[in-house]
């Protein structure tokens, strides 16, 4: 089975960074996206993230230059560097693996999500 597990995320104040980790198992980054969500409580989940085969990224303007994807492909890793965090960030952040071959903010095109790591930042 394909299993994506999060690490790295807990309590911060704004300003502070903090850097999330997603290990995935039973499958490989070639050749597709792979992406960070989150949900905030009575919000949609939104694409904060995403990282090409290539290594491409993209953003929305909501985390453009606080936020940073890489990714360990031969540790199978994915990664969120968050800086200069803010309250409006605090949500659960969930990884994930589309099942297309390119990238997308579209929840409905990843088909393997992980379990989510809770990220709340203090004013």
């Amino acid at each position: 089975q394909v299993q994506l597990v999060e690490s790295g995320g807990g309590s911060v104040q704004a300003g502070g960074s903090l850097r999330l980790s997603c290990v995935v198992s039973g499958y490989t980054y070639s050749r597709i996206c792979v992406a960070w969500f989150r949900q905030a409580p009575g919000k949609e989940r939104e694409g904060v993230a995403t990282i090409a085969a290539d290594d491409s990224t993209t953003y929305p303007d909501s985390v453009k230059g606080r936020f940073t994807i890489s990714k360990d492909n031969a540790k199978n890793t994915l990664y969120l560097q968050m800086t200069s965090l803010k309250p409006e960030d605090t949500a659960m952040y969930y990884c994930a693996v589309s099942v297309y071959g390119w990238c997308s903010y579209k929840t409905s095109d990843y088909g393997y999500w992980g379990q989510g790591t809770q990220v709340t930042v203090s004013s």
